[in-house]
């Protein structure tokens, strides 16, 4: 007799290294490993991804893929709720005896609003409750099965769990990269996430575990890697030892931290500039009693040493910031915006305030007056200090610091150009994006700026607005060295990403314009020599060649 067929399905928001199955193929492996379940099932893991615009129909064609389902297991996030829930509700229908499992954050933030899309709700890790329902499925003890199923508690600070890298269950290559879990918890309760609700410390995987899938990742030469534990600093004596190993076995492989800046040091500085990689904090508001209102601690005075550190050591970092949170205004929003840009960070990335079900912010929604939407994605509709139009006017200018600031690859000039048109950060980004949406009409709430050939068409953008802004000034001599800044600048960038040379038509020597000189560009128009010239960038370097 055939072993009954367990799938492990998401629907992914997109394919790519960021965005691989990781928490199915995680249940999957806990399946095969499992002494309950091991020989007593199939486990087969499917994903579809939203990008391929798929019917529910179809989605259920691709998890099933021709064969008969045992067990149907949906891993729920805020993005793919809708879509799993009528993909198990046509699976369902066309095989009664199919038993459809749910979990994942979105199910353990609301399990009850999943009672009428499946036959049992998971919350919390999977990795022991699943295999222990499946058991008791098999053993025909289902009418003992409470309906909702939460896990209990991480008791070791060491998490002893099968690696769907390691087993074969999770092919890194096949996604272009990895998410890789080091640890789960953190040691903050931020109430707009998850953990809030958590148990205020860090489990860690074992250090065996990471230095197999390293050498995992080394052979199947990973190009890109996005590291799972959200305070990657919080044990500097761990996050260094892993910082030496990954030098040591993977040392083309480029890495993304999330980190606490108030936990850098230059030592730590340092440790990051011997791997390609780059840092991420989440600096979220600059407004301490906005802050507090959701239990973020922030020491201004460390943060802003310790950038510093970053920026003299030579190490990528961005920032992320949320509007619409409690107590803020777009003022403050505004305020936060100049204040994160002033440290130069290699991207700023702008998110609108979600209040998920299951965190603290969800609960004190009412008290804090905050109104948001009752379906997914949560983003919040308006505070008693932030209006609608306000949320309105803040996405723009988050769409305006995406486009010309993180896609444009401004941050060598960026601020340079700010003070020499006598401008703020985020008063300079919302001309651009009124000038955007009148030249271009609107079309930017359709484009979509992703990849490098897309950064040459933002550039472009870039230009013609500075050189708007220098007819404006009644200083179109300027716009001149403006431009060779951003071509040469640019050139440099994507020179970095790609590895791909760039060959580049200039007014000017690249020595002045990689100069000091540079960032006051009157000066410069004033004391520089023109100098045409082809320059070719390649390995980080330059030299001047013949056209």
């Amino acid at each position: 007799m055939e072993k009954p067929l367990v799938i492990c399905s998401t629907l992914l928001i997109e394919t790519s290294p960021q965005s691989l199955p990781l928490g199915a193929a995680c249940i999957a492996s806990s399946i095969k490993s499992d002494p309950r379940t091991k020989d007593k099932v199939r486990v087969i893991l499917r994903d579809a991804s939203k990008e391929e615009n798929l019917s529910i129909s179809k989605s259920k064609e691709k998890f099933l893929d021709g064969e008969v389902p045992g067990f149907f297991l949906a891993s729920v996030y805020v993005w793919n709720r809708v879509e799993l829930e009528a993909v198990a509700l046509e699976i369902k229908k066309e095989y009664p005896s199919c038993i459809t499992i749910c979990g994942g954050p979105e199910v353990t933030a609301n399990p009850f609003s999943f009672e009428k899309s499946f036959d049992y709700i998971t919350t919390g890790p999977g990795e022991d409750i699943v295999p222990d329902l499946i058991s008791k499925i098999l053993e025909g003890k289902a009418d003992s099965i409470s309906k909702i199923i939460k896990a209990s508690p991480q008791k070791n600070e060491t998490l002893n769990l099968e690696s769907p890298y390691l087993d074969g269950t999770l092919d890194p290559a096949k996604y272009g990269g990895a998410l890789w879990e080091l640890a789960r918890g953190c040691p903050f309760k931020c109430s707009y996430c998850f953990e809030s609700k958590g148990e205020n410390k860090i489990s860690y995987f074992p250090m065996e575990r990471i230095k197999a899938e390293l050498d995992l990742f080394a052979e199947k030469k990973i190009p890109q890697v996005f590291v799972l534990d959200p305070t990657y600093n919080a044990d500097k004596k761990r996050a260094m030892e892993i910082l030496n190993l990954i030098s040591k076995k993977t040392p083309d492989t480029f890495y993304y931290f999330e980190a606490r800046a108030e936990f850098i040091d230059r030592e730590l500085a340092r440790a990051f500039t011997k791997i390609p990689c780059a840092l991420q904090f989440g600096l979220q508001s600059v407004d301490e009693n906005v802050l507090r209102l959701v239990h973020r601690g922030f020491n201004k005075k460390a943060f802003v040493k310790n950038v510093g550190i970053l920026n003299q050591e030579g190490v990528i970092f961005g920032f992320d910031l949320i509007y619409g949170l409690p107590g803020d205004t777009f003022k403050g929003f505004k305020q936060s915006m100049d204040f994160a840009l002033n440290l130069y960070p290699n991207n700023l990335e702008t998110f609108c305030l979600s209040v998920l079900p299951g965190t603290v912010l969800f609960d004190e929604a009412e008290k804090l007056n905050l109104h948001y939407e009752t379906e997914a994605p949560y983003h919040v509709l308006y505070t008693d200090k932030y209006s609608k139009e306000d949320l309105k006017l803040s996405s723009e200018l988050s769409l305006s610091c995406t486009l010309f600031y993180n896609i444009g690859r401004a941050v060598p000039w960026f601020i340079s150009f700010v003070r020499f048109f006598n401008n703020q950060p985020h008063k300079f980004l919302q001309k651009f994006i009124k000038w955007y949406e009148k030249v271009y009409k609107n079309n930017i709430l359709t484009c979509s700026f992703c990849s490098d050939a897309d950064y040459f068409e933002v550039q472009k953008m870039q230009l013609a607005f500075l050189n708007d802004l220098c007819r404006e000034k009644h200083c179109e001599n300027v716009f001149r060295v403006l431009e060779d800044i951003v071509i040469l600048n640019g050139a440099f960038s994507v020179n970095s990403s790609t590895g791909k040379s760039q060959k580049v038509q200039l007014k000017y020597h690249p020595d002045d314009l990689l100069s000091e000189y540079a960032l006051d560009p009157m000066f410069f128009l004033k004391n520089a020599k023109p100098y045409r010239c082809t320059v070719l960038v390649q390995n980080g370097d330059y030299r001047l060649v013949k056209n």
